[in-house]
Parts: C-alpha cells; sequence; structure tokens
C-alpha cells in the first residue's frame, strides 16, 4: 500500500495526554445565534485538544452543537468567544482557506462532469502544482483510496461507495494537516455505510493525519474512533476512548445515547467494603461497585448493559445481582434474541442472548424469569 505524507508536520498518532502540541484546540468556545430576536447558545463553551494523527469524533443528537464546533474549527463560523487553534496557532480569525484543513460533506459536492481523475486534481490544478507532481500524487491517493483503475469514470458513473473515496481523495490529495468530516456516510445504505467505516479507518491509518469526525451515529463512533466526544445541548458530557464511554458512562444521557443500556435506581441496603446492596424486593437485589463513600439510604443511578445480562428460569446463586421479572417481548434478531423483562416494581430491563448452539433459555412472552449479572457490570451514574 502506497503512504502518502501528510502536510508539513504531521507526526504520527500520539496517545492522548502526550506533550506534544495538539493538532486542534478549542478553548472555551461559544457560539450564540439570534434567532426571532432570542439569542440562542449553539455551543455553551466547549474545551478540547485533539492530538496529531488521532481519529476524533463529535457524537451526539440533532442539535447538540457538534457540527458548529466543527464549522468552527474550518472556519466557516466565527466563535462568539473563546479560541480555535491548529498546531499552537490561534487561528480564530483566520479564513478558511488559509487554514490547513480540508473538509468533506455528506452530498461529497463532486464536479458532474468531470472524471475521478480529474475531481480529485482539481484542487492541485488551482494551486498550479507542476504536471508531473500532479500525475504522482494522484495516483498515490487513488491507490489509498482503492481507485485506481477507475480514473476516467464520471461521478454518475460510480456507486455511492465510490463517490465518497473519490470525495476523500479529493480532499485527502492536498495534504492538509487535518480532515474535517461532516457525517459523510449518512446517504450509504446500511451495509455499504458499515463497509466504509472500516474503510475509512483504513485509509486514515495510511494517511497518518488527523481526521475529525462529526456523526449522530454511535456505531460509527464506536468502530472507527480513537477518542469519542459526547456533546449533549452545545456541551461535552465525555471525552474518552470508546471502551471507556460504552463501560463507564459519565452521565445519564451518555449510558442512554451510547448503544442500548438499562438505567436503574434503588436506595441502598447496606454497604459491604467497596460494594453497595441495593434491595428492590424481596429476593431482588443489586450489587453495585462504588468509588466513593455511600450511606445506608442513599439512593443510587446505574446502569447495565443488556449484553452482561444472563437470564435463566431458575433462580441463580453466588455473589451475583439477582431480580425476578415477566417477559413483556421476545425479538429476534438473528445473533441474538432481544428479551423485554418487566419488575415487580414496573421497570423494564432489556436482555440480548446470544443465539448459541447451546443456548439453553427459549423464554417466551408471559414467563416468569430470573436476571442475574456480575457486580462489575452495575456501573454507577455520577
Amino acid at each position: 500500500m502506497t503512504e502518502i505524507q501528510a502536510g508539513p508536520g504531521a507526526a504520527a498518532s500520539a496517545a492522548p495526554g502526550s506533550q506534544q502540541t495538539p493538532a486542534i484546540e478549542l478553548d472555551n468556545v461559544v457560539k450564540e445565534y439570534t434567532s426571532h430576536g432570542e439569542v440562542v447558545r449553539a455551543v455553551k463553551g466547549v474545551s478540547l485538544a485533539i492530538t496529531e494523527g488521532e481519529f476524533f469524533s463529535l457524537l451526539g443528537p440533532s442539535g447538540c452543537g457538534k457540527t458548529t464546533s466543527m464549522r468552527m474549527i474550518a472556519g466557516f463560523e466565527d466563535p462568539t468567544q473563546g479560541v480555535v487553534r491548529l498546531h499552537g496557532q490561534d487561528v480564530t480569525s483566520v479564513a478558511p482557506n488559509k487554514r490547513d484543513v480540508n473538509m468533506v460533506f455528506q452530498s461529497y459536492a463532486l464536479f458532474p462532469h468531470m472524471s475521478v481523475w480529474e475531481n480529485v486534481a482539481f484542487g492541485l490544478k488551482r494551486k498550479k502544482v507542476e504536471s508531473a507532481e500532479i500525475q504522482r500524487r494522484v495516483g498515490e491517493i487513488l491507490e489509498v483510496v482503492d481507485l485506481t483503475g477507475r480514473e476516467k469514470r464520471r461521478p454518475r458513473e460510480m456507486s455511492g461507495g465510490q463517490q465518497q473515496r473519490v470525495a476523500l481523495a479529493r480532499a485527502l490529495v492536498n495534504r492538509p494537516r487535518a480532515l474535517l468530516l461532516d457525517e459523510p456516510l449518512g446517504a450509504l445504505d446500511l451495509k455499504l455505510r458499515q463497509a466504509m467505516q472500516i474503510e475509512l479507518k483504513r485509509i486514515q491509518r495510511d494517511v497518518g493525519i488527523t481526521f475529525v469526525y462529526v456523526t449522530h451515529d454511535q456505531g460509527e463512533a464506536l468502530t472507527m474512533s480513537d477518542r469519542i466526544a459526547v456533546m449533549n445541548d452545545g456541551l461535552v458530557d465525555q471525552l474518552a476512548a470508546p471502551r471507556e464511554i460504552y463501560e463507564r458512562p459519565a452521565t445519564k444521557f451518555v449510558a442512554g445515547f451510547i448503544g442500548t443500556s438499562n438505567l436503574l435506581s434503588g436506595s441502598v441496603d447496606k454497604v459491604n467494603g467497596s460494594t453497595a446492596v441495593l434491595a428492590l424486593g424481596p429476593s431482588d437485589r443489586i450489587l453495585a461497585p462504588v468509588e466513593e463513600s455511600v450511606s445506608v439510604g442513599e439512593t443510587l443511578e446505574l446502569t447495565v448493559r443488556p449484553e452482561k445480562i444472563t437470564i435463566s428460569t431458575g433462580q441463580p446463586e453466588g455473589d451475583l445481582s439477582v431480580v425476578q421479572g415477566t417477559v413483556s417481548e421476545v425479538v429476534y434478531l438473528g445473533t441474538s434474541n432481544s428479551y423485554a423483562v418487566v419488575l415487580a416494581d414496573g421497570a423494564e430491563i432489556t436482555v440480548f442472548q446470544q443465539n448459541a448452539h447451546d443456548s439453553t433459555i427459549t423464554a417466551e412472552r408471559g414467563d416468569t424469569v430470573w436476571l442475574s449479572w456480575q457486580p462489575q457490570h452495575s456501573y454507577v451514574l455520577r
């Protein structure tokens, strides 16, 4: 595979927390709009640092401020307050075409009358790069995005995934120090979108530059990212690696937004060392590790992922979290079954059970079942 060098000064990916100058920094950035005479805060004081060579995602629902944050990085929006830095330099007031970043949009914005080669070479020709250099760089980047041999095709003659790769090649051939991607897979069907997630991560790894990716799709962010900033109502609720965000969500919003999660609450019945015991009923209990001191009678909110839960027809034994309920719904998902189980207090728990050849439980609607999970899989929300 051909290796493409990024812009001057680009470096291999460094671990978050390293002492090198971040590729991108937002320092207490605020963005306000005036709508019908009222001031609307789209971004409410976001601070983050993106490492050189990192695949970084801004994740959140519509209206959370993620696209506005990216547009401020690109220079298409001016912050109301705060500072934007690229590689240590303040670019808050620098025009978009003077920033060493490129942006790829969901629409691709390819020139329909141009071939693949002409689309990719367009920016280099505008910069008056020598013809031999254009030939070399276009050839290299088309190899990276796996479009060698398709140079003469027009966009209308290509699939959505191929068009997206042309848009990527056109942006990358200019060797920006960072590439900004605003939901570029949104127009693709599910299967192609999933394939392109892997492809995008491969391309990012091959070219070795910083990718900043905006998406509302949790699966995309978890699949591709080195780190994720989960945004909610103009603020970053949590910034961490995908596994940390999934396994240890910082807030109730993050727990509910990332994947499927069961949110439970109960009062502390007793504390055994660093484990709190929540009593939900005569036979029900939840064991939850606690990092801070808690008191008997205190109410805790916690989350447990559906795939961590075991469903059975008999009461489990051992030091487990154990609750009893009634199956209200069973959904066949191919690789797994999804069970909705209603507890005595009306709370509903979702359980995912893998459809392995040795599955021993086939619960049906109306059955009384026991749910159990290891104490470490109860995560107390701060």
